[in-house]
């Protein structure tokens, strides 16, 4: 396989390791610590592509993972076989598999949720953990599916639409390439819509996710090889095993019952963009940090950034990161 010349340094290595829900594609770069990256949707190990080679610069061992459902790594038929509880089990599985007994887990997007409960759950073997653009909020007395129905009004909110298995699969996979173009727009400073416009986080009545998407401009962050790699592993892949995260949402509420309000006391940090709206919706989920992630180390809003942080602001992101890393290892 072919990468764009943007990828991690020569001496980064592909490996598919077996955990015990099937196996999980990874890429190491680096010795140390062993530091666990996660990614969000739709995306990849690749877009931690800046990230392995500064973190294994500064002394760390960097594995960015294919999630279950995504690349090279394992694509159950089952959509429950993408709850929280196969997600968090998958990435003890990788500790193990890499020799390792614990490590610190940085995840993006729903990488967050999946990095906030595998702390959460195994604190013994994830010591600390990074959440990057979507904060951490505590399971409540809310089923997700319930609130979902009641924001938008007239429209419809786009983790509710991606409820109905092949319903979103049908509009991305007509054209992959250029579905992914106008999502990563839609969610990157300098490309997303203006303030006032209609919301791309809502599907208009009788309309696709898509009809908000602005075209014809790549991010700045997304040369068009980035774009090519994704859109490749997509084609291939096809995207049932990434929309079925979503569609675990309300197992995930029944699976944490347990852990109804819990805070997650290891060492943290939450960096998101002043501009994503993970960031603003949640405002009052990082207002609750004290109670919620009583172990903070810092917090970050990032003026003028979008959604893809760590695509977008690579340079600050690891600066962060390291200085993080050094402090809590």
């Amino acid at each position: 396989m072919s990468y764009p010349s943007s990828v991690p340094a020569p001496d980064a290595e592909h490996h598919l390791v077996d955990v015990p829900g099937g196996r999980v594609h990874l890429v190491a770069q680096g010795s140390g610590p062993l530091v666990l990256l996660v990614h969000g949707f739709p995306e990849s190990w690749y877009s931690w592509r800046h990230q392995l080679p500064a973190i294994a610069a500064a002394g760390f061992r960097a594995v960015a993972i294919d999630v279950r459902g995504y690349g090279r790594s394992s694509k159950p038929r089952e959509v429950d076989a993408y709850r929280m509880l196969n997600h968090v089990a998958d990435n003890v599985g990788v500790v193990r598999a890499l020799g390792e007994r614990t490590a610190v887990i940085v995840g993006h997007d729903w990488g967050a949720s999946i990095a906030a409960n595998s702390a959460l759950l195994r604190p013994g073997v994830f010591t600390a953990v990074a959440l990057l653009s979507v904060p951490y909020t505590p399971r409540n007395g809310f089923r997700p599916s319930d609130a979902f129905a009641r924001i938008g009004g007239g429209e419809e909110f786009y983790v509710r639409y991606f409820q109905e298995p092949g319903r979103a699969e049908a509009e991305i996979e007509t054209d992959v390439r250029a579905w992914l173009a106008g999502f990563y727009a839609a969610l990157s400073a300098g490309t997303m819509p203006p303030p006032g416009a209609a919301d791309p986080h809502f599907v208009p009545a009788g309309g696709k996710l898509s009809d908000r998407f602005p075209s014809g401009r790549l991010p700045s962050w997304l040369t068009p090889d980035d774009l090519d790699f994704y859109a490749n592993e997509f084609e291939r892949t096809g995207l049932t095993g990434a929309l079925n995260r979503y569609r675990n949402v309300d197992r995930d509420w029944e699976d944490l019952a347990a852990w109804d309000g819990a805070p997650i006391t290891q060492p943290s940090l939450f960096a998101g963009g002043a501009l994503d709206a993970s960031t603003t919706w949640l405002a009052d989920a990082i207002k609750a940090y004290p109670d919620t992630l009583p172990g903070l180390v810092s917090s970050h809003i990032l003026d003028g950034c979008g959604h893809w942080i760590q695509q977008e602001r690579a340079d600050e992101v690891n600066r962060l990161l390291i200085d993080w890393l050094r402090e809590v290892s």
